[in-house]
């Protein structure tokens, strides 16, 4: 095999170890908290790994995902292009907001809201429930849906859940065939150092929530909806995924997760900040700017950065690298400094590490109260 099949080979095996051991420790938990909120966070990160890890057909044995549907894959491909959000180049910004604003916002208030008769009790309906862990807003039943992949008429199809079962189901299964096993004795994740006590939940509406979020009702709610899903994401990486972790000495599905959620966030905000179809009150404006415009910032987003989110997100080596500096043995294979010469890993994890913090609390205080 080449070094870049290897590659791609220790990367898709790293993954699977993580998810088995993820997977053992929510069981293990037992906090209806945790069991409920953690999968709904680390979704579209399943996704990214078993789709990228199936088109790898050179390194990866096809038959892993003999048992994985059509459907189940298309859920993935949808969850993993999500995750790019205004970057996915499958639905552009204008189309992105579109399904925003069609597909979560006025589909989920159509199932939750309206379903009595009593018109004095429709003032107890809500249609948007918000997750938190330290009272930071890490999920909401939006961006779950959202990053679930799953279509907004299968997801309240009324069947009991059974149809996000069965997905979910295949997804273990392809990990397993990966190699994850909930019976190792591998080293513990997250999971166990978070506290079910410290992650609570309630229903919101959200009409009156998006016109009070971010920019307030100086846009369309689907654009404070769009900003929402980036704040939990960030409040995800920033809060929860390094709960016990050494922040210089990441395992390195933890790192790529953080890396990559972090270039694609700030990703998206530069696009918004670009498009002039949507103009921001100058109170949001100055806070965009105030998130973008720092060192860390510039440095996560340097040109050369790409080519380091690339590998991290498909497994495989860019024919700019050299192959002879690749080490298995080291972090990302021993890569981070052809891609920023001025650090080793544990450098550029605190540059992360501080962009992150300073992105997420920069977020939040835009975002207002949750």
């Amino acid at each position: 095999m080449s070094v870049n099949d290897d590659v791609i080979k220790v990367g898709v095996v790293s993954d699977a170890d993580y998810m088995g051991r993820l997977f053992r420790d929510i069981q293990a938990a037992n906090d209806v908290n945790v069991s409920a909120t953690v999968p709904l966070c680390m979704a579209p990160y399943f996704s990214l790994m078993l789709h990228e890890a199936k088109g790898k057909t050179r390194t990866i044995d096809s038959s892993v995902f003999a048992e994985f549907s059509v459907e189940a894959e298309q859920i993935c491909a949808r969850a993993r292009h999500g995750l790019k959000l205004f970057e996915d180049t499958q639905r552009p910004i204008d189309e992105q907001l579109q399904y925003f604003e069609d597909d979560i916002l006025n589909k989920h208030s159509a199932e939750f809201l309206g379903n009595t008769w009593l018109k004095f009790a429709r003032r107890w309906e809500r249609d948007l429930g918000l997750f938190t862990y330290d009272d930071v807003l890490v999920t909401t039943s939006h961006a779950a849906a959202f990053q679930l992949g799953v279509d907004a008429d299968k997801l309240f199809q009324g069947d009991g859940g059974a149809y996000r079962f069965e997905i979910m189901r295949q997804v273990g299964r392809c990990f397993a065939a990966l190699g994850a096993r909930m019976d190792t004795q591998g080293g513990e994740t997250f999971v166990c150092s978070l506290s079910g006590a410290r992650m609570k939940s309630k229903d919101v509406l959200a009409s009156p929530y998006y016109a009070k979020a971010f920019n307030g009702a100086a846009t369309k709610a689907v654009i404070n909806l769009a900003l929402t899903d980036l704040q939990v994401r960030m409040n995800f990486i920033n809060k929860v995924i390094t709960a016990g972790a050494d922040i210089r000495n990441l395992e390195y599905t933890v790192f790529k997760i953080r890396y990559i959620t972090l270039y694609q966030v700030l990703s998206s905000l530069k696009l918004l900040k670009g498009d002039a179809r949507y103009p921001l009150p100058l109170a949001s404006s100055v806070a965009l700017d105030n998130i973008l415009d720092t060192d860390s910032v510039r440095i996560i987003m340097d040109g050369a950065a790409r080519g380091f989110r690339n590998t991290l997100m498909h497994y495989n080596l860019l024919r700019s690298v050299d192959t002879t500096k690749v080490d298995l043995s080291r972090p990302i294979f021993g890569l981070v400094p052809q891609y920023f010469p001025a650090y080793d890993f544990g450098g550029l994890s605190e540059v992360v590490d501080t962009c992150i913090r300073e992105t997420a609390s920069a977020l939040n205080d835009w975002a207002g109260g949750v």
